[in-house]
Formats: structure tokens, C-alpha cells, sequence
């Protein structure tokens, strides 16, 4: 045997086995280079894991079935949305929290532009999968009621309170980010997804609270007769202010 056939070195093993992606990575990026290819319903698991070079063992154990190979981060966001809410404390605002929380699913679908776009494009075109996300969708907004049903408990329409609540967010956040995909990924979506949420901020949170020390504004409340000038109205306001 010639030196040029002399196996690699470990250096070269570590770098050849640095080079090549992960299993769960792979076997993704061959799914959907054959649905781009051949379409989501021409393509089977086993044309998936030949492509990828591994045994349908290997597929099943990332993936309990092909839906699921499309929205590969789904349950990893999810985990960490729960984790993220069950971290806060009474001091949260409860809206703002959830509005936030709702940031953790574009941060998953910011990280790689392409790829989102690319199942964007892809779940539009099959019903199946449209329902597929139409679940995962109902998961993080039941996480999100779950959450706001505990900060509200105390309230006599606490429930009915949460539930609209984390509805508003998931449509906010959903309208933002369809807009985004649309696109294909150009612009910012946080500043997109950050002023839908600021409706719902707006419509249902709690106005801040006023710095120590400082007191709120005075509201006045003036009843004049009906006819009366003007000029007799605002001397009337003038007086109830304590103005000369």
C-alpha cells in the first residue's frame, strides 16, 4: 500500500467529523431539498433518510413522522416559551410578559430567514401541513393562556380575561410574521412583530406605574349649563383648578 492511501490522521478525522451536520440537521435539509425537488406529497421517509445516508431508525428517532421534520424547532420553542413565563413573578406585568414570550417564536424563525421562508412557501401549498402548524399554534397560545389564567386568578372573569388575551397575542404576533415571510425575509421583523404586540399591549396592559413620590394627575369634572359662553365655562374650570 502507497503512503498516499495511509489512513487519516486523528486531526483530519476531527476535522472531517466537525465538517459533516449533525443527524437531526441532516436528515432536515435532505426533506426539504427533495419537497423543494419533488413536492411534500411525492416524497417519503425512506427517500428522506436514502438522501441523508442513514436508516429510518435514525429518522424516527428525531422525528415521530414527516410533519414533524418540517417544523424541526417547534418543541424546543415551546419548552423554552413555558420556561420563560414559569421564570417571571407577581412583579411582571402580566401582558407584557406574554408579549415577550411570544418574541422566543420569531427569535426561532429570525435565526435562519431561508429556511422559514422556504416552509412558509411550502405549508401554504399543503392542507396537511397548514393544519399541522394550525396545532402547533394552538399549543403556544394554550401555553400563554395557561400562564395569564394564573396572574388573573383572582379575578371573577379571570378565564374569559386570559383567554382573549393570549388569543390577541398569538394574532398579532402571526399577522407580523406572515408579513415578514411574504416578504421573504427582508426587514426587521422584531420592529414588525413589536408594533403588533404594542396593540395588544395597549388595548389590554396595565399603564405603568407611577415613579415612588411622584402623585397622579388631578382629574377635574366641570358641569356647566347647557347654552352657557364660553367665557363662563372656562372661568368655571379656572375656579374648580384654583386659578385666579
Amino acid at each position: 500500500m502507497s503512503s498516499s492511501s495511509a489512513a487519516p490522521r486523528r486531526g483530519e478525522k476531527a476535522e472531517a467529523a466537525a465538517a459533516k451536520p449533525p443527524m437531526r440537521d441532516a436528515l432536515v435539509a435532505a426533506a426539504f431539498r427533495l419537497f423543494l425537488e419533488r413536492g411534500y406529497e411525492q416524497t417519503t421517509v425512506d427517500d428522506i433518510v436514502a438522501l441523508a445516508g442513514v436508516g429510518r431508525r435514525s429518522f424516527f428517532r428525531y422525528f415521530p413522522s414527516k410533519e414533524d421534520v418540517v417544523f424541526p424547532d417547534h418543541e424546543r420553542c415551546l419548552a423554552d416559551m413555558t420556561e420563560f413565563l414559569a421564570a417571571g413573578d407577581d412583579r411582571d406585568e402580566p401582558v407584557g410578559r406574554v408579549c415577550d414570550a411570544a418574541r422566543l417564536v420569531l427569535r426561532m424563525y429570525a435565526e435562519n430567514p431561508t429556511f422559514s421562508v422556504q416552509r412558509y412557501r411550502l405549508t401554504k401549498k399543503v392542507p396537511g401541513l397548514r393544519a399541522y402548524e394550525l396545532s402547533v399554534v394552538w399549543r403556544y397560545e394554550r401555553a400563554l393562556a395557561e400562564y395569564l389564567r394564573g396572574r388573573f386568578a383572582g379575578r371573577r372573569d379571570g378565564t374569559l380575561r386570559a383567554d382573549v388575551i393570549a388569543a390577541a397575542v398569538v394574532a398579532a404576533h402571526n399577522n407580523a410574521l406572515r408579513s415578514w415571510l411574504r416578504s421573504d425575509g427582508q426587514g426587521d421583523a422584531g420592529t414588525t412583530v413589536d408594533n403588533a404586540l404594542g396593540y395588544v399591549r395597549s388595548a389590554f396592559g396595565s399603564p405603568p406605574a407611577s415613579p415612588v413620590g411622584e402623585q397622579p394627575e388631578d382629574v377635574v369634572v366641570v358641569v356647566s349649563r347647557r347654552g352657557a359662553p364660553l367665557w363662563r365655562v372656562v372661568q368655571e374650570i379656572e375656579t374648580a383648578l384654583g386659578r385666579d
